[in-house]
């Protein structure tokens, strides 16, 4: 009973984290979302009993993937701010004067 309990709450909270890395506008705090879901994925393939698999997802998914896109974005210039703002106001009706 504990164990479905806990895997209810691992999904509510991998799904929460994918959805989360999905409406983030900041583009770091996204990658740390997707981070969050590749670690629930490896502690959900050990508990199906594939060790492999989750050692494979946490050295893949969390720590190499994440690193590289931290490094790109570190990187890179941000202007989040500056796109939105830029889409908004591109299908902003025209106010009539």
């Amino acid at each position: 009973m504990i164990f479905i309990v806990f895997l209810v709450i691992m999904a509510v909270i991998l799904i929460a984290a994918a959805v989360y890395s999905v409406v983030q506008k900041d583009l770091l705090y996204a990658v740390l979302g997707t981070g969050v879901v590749s670690l629930v994925l490896s502690v959900f393939f050990y508990l199906l009993q594939a060790p492999d698999v989750a050692i494979t997802e946490a050295a893949i998914g969390i720590a190499l993937t994440t690193i590289i896109f931290i490094i790109t974005i570190r990187n890179t210039t941000r202007d989040e701010d500056k796109y939105s703002e830029d889409l908004i106001n591109r299908f902003k009706p025209e106010e009539d004067a």
